[in-house]
């Protein structure tokens, strides 16, 4: 065999050396990370029930110490949290020393501090667990019980996103009202035997109060993020108008992710992938109302998109709002991790494990269940969804591996 045969077969059998390894090496990386996928998925499942016990392993450090050390760029609590029955036992219990009217909002709400100097958001029961929401599909008033359920699906998902949030009965006469400044004594009254409150924001009126079964209120609470980490927030890009007769530009423009891919933060980093997981979520909790987002101040993108003010979700279980997937079909993008987790959930996995992850809760049963049926119904939407993007564009360019390190010290 002459020389110059021997250098073309000898490159020839490199080429095939070479990439044979590399395809074998990819092949034990895709598995390795399928495997902790799933492992992942275990660990998740077998901690869903949560007791709010007031035990801490950490005797030296208040429950409130704990939770803001939890919070990092990528986490709002990490995977394993032994204390977080205990944290969401002082949020249900802890007691309230001063009330006051919500942050700016468009929505009702109060800002409570709890014992130890704790701020949490508590919203206040308007609905019926099976009164349905009629009308565009972020119409109607805040859902407390939604932001109950949303926090636990979030722990379900694997994204450790949402902040805290528990269910809480107060009682207005003995517990809020001593408390309460003035400006938010002044918008309480009785309506019959019912105490009422309307408080401060841009659709609070008089007229329209939230009103308890005598004193006795029941709401959510939801975990302040500590003061260390202060939010930035964000018009989303796939935002809607608000306004009858004008689309936004992603309502007819399906085009539209190519544009936002070439805009910062969305051309490098997490965000965009961010942003189709909080689609996802929000599908299927029927959330339509994602206007903006939220996360921390001078992360150039490297930070979590935060899960904050889910409730207006849970609204109408037969109302499945295919365009809050809007960026989940116009960008047929996904994280592998997150099409793994789906894929785990399905077969009425779901409803069952947001189910039990929620009994232990003080407001318990927080869905009806034509809401939980209705989240398996949605999740096989999403998969059917993200199958049309990989027989379309193939699985090596919709399937996204974007495994971030995330640290707790």
């Amino acid at each position: 065999m002459k020389l110059k045969q021997r250098v073309v077969l000898l490159a020839i059998l490199l080429v095939i050396f070479i990439f044979t390894k590399v395809f074998l090496i990819d092949n034990l990386d895709t598995s390795a990370a399928n495997r902790e996928d799933q492992r992942a998925f275990h660990r998740m499942m077998a901690s869903l029930h949560v007791e709010l016990d007031p035990r801490l392993d950490h005797t030296l450090q208040s429950p409130w110490e704990i939770a803001a050390q939890w919070v990092v760029p990528r986490e709002v609590y990490p995977e394993e949290t032994p204390e977080l029955g205990a944290v969401m036992h002082a949020m249900a219990t802890k007691k309230i020393i001063k009330a006051d009217v919500g942050y700016k909002g468009t929505q009702l709400k109060a800002l409570l501090i709890l014992e130890g100097g704790q701020k949490v958001v508590f919203k206040p029961k308007r609905y019926a667990r099976d009164y349905v929401v009629e009308g565009e599909p972020y119409a109607g008033y805040d859902r407390h019980n939604a932001e109950v359920a949303a926090f636990h699906l979030d722990r379900i998902l694997g994204f450790r996103r949402a902040p805290l949030v528990v269910g809480r009965f107060v009682n207005l006469r003995t517990e809020i009202k001593p408390v309460a400044t003035e400006q938010l004594l002044g918008t309480f009254m009785t309506v019959g035997n019912n105490t009422c409150f309307y408080g401060k924001c841009y659709y609070c009126r008089e007229t329209e109060p939230a009103c308890a079964d005598g004193d006795i209120m029941e709401g959510s609470v939801t975990l302040w993020l500590p003061d260390v980490w202060p939010l930035q927030k964000h018009r989303h890009p796939w935002g809607r108008t608000y306004r009858e007769g004008k689309l936004a530009r992603w309502e007819y423009d399906e085009s539209y992710c190519d544009a936002v891919k070439k805009t910062s933060p969305y051309d490098s980093g997490p965000r965009l992938l961010d942003i189709i997981d909080t689609a996802i979520f929000d599908y299927l909790i029927g959330n339509a109302d994602r206007h903006h987002y939220e996360s921390f101040q001078d992360d150039e993108g490297a930070s979590m998109l935060i899960l904050l003010d889910n409730a207006k979700s849970f609204g109408n279980p037969a109302l499945d709002e295919r365009s809050i997937l809007a960026p989940l079909y116009q960008c047929c993008i996904i994280r592998v991790s997150t099409w793994n987790r789906l894929n785990y959930l399905k077969n009425g996995v779901l409803k069952s494990a947001l189910k039990t992850a929620m009994s232990h809760d003080p407001i318990s049963p927080v869905l009806s269940d034509p809401h939980l049926d209705a989240l398996d119904q949605r999740l096989l939407s999403i998969l059917a969804t993200v199958k049309q993007c990989t027989d379309q564009f193939g699985p090596d360019i919709v399937l996204v591996e974007d495994r971030m390190t995330l640290s707790h010290l």
